[in-house]
């Protein structure tokens, strides 16, 4: 059977409390090592982590949120070249466009966003967020297993607009 490959990418600083959500999902997804499922995280997504997205049929990116639906929310994301990324870091949807113009890759995107309340510096995660974490978890494990069971998605791109990943390349 050809499967789906998933990559679960959480993101957040596990230093600040809930603000650990992300990389905690990823690590727990991670410990269960499903077929066909890859995880990384990081404090924040970075321009070059339009490489690892290309590489996969999915992506799942897992962040908390300060302001969203209890106990997560699940939307999809759509490519989008506004310059919304610093030197430091870009959002979900930047790094789809970077993968399609760079290495000509549509990959089925999506934002797990974790509702968290505590943003001070510790390690440990608040008991409101556990609970939520615990049920964004199984929601996750479900969408998995469908995503990794679906027809794979339609084949690479051609970049549209070569000039611009070409300078890309250059400067990353």
């Amino acid at each position: 059977m050809n499967r789906n490959r998933v990559l679960v990418y959480g993101y957040g600083n596990p230093g600040r409390q809930d603000d650990g959500l992300g990389p905690a999902c990823a690590e727990r997804v991670d410990s269960e090592r499903p077929p066909g499922v890859v995880t990384d995280s990081n404090y924040q997504l970075q321009v070059e982590d339009a490489l690892a997205v290309s590489q996969c049929d999915t992506v799942i990116f897992v962040d908390a949120s300060s302001t969203g639906v209890e106990p997560f929310s699940y939307t999809e994301l759509e490519p989008s070249n506004e310059t919304t990324f610093t030197t430091h870091a870009v959002s979900p949807s930047s790094v789809l466009a970077l993968c399609r113009d760079m290495y000509g890759k549509s990959t089925r995107a999506y934002l797990l966003a974790i509702r968290g309340y505590g943003w001070e510096f510790g390690a440990n995660l608040t008991p409101a967020a556990e609970k939520n974490l615990e049920e964004a978890h199984r929601f996750l494990k479900k969408k998995i297993h469908e995503l990794t069971n679906a027809a794979p998605r339609r084949g690479p791109l051609r970049a549209r607009n070569r000039s611009f990943a070409t300078s890309l390349k250059i400067y990353c």
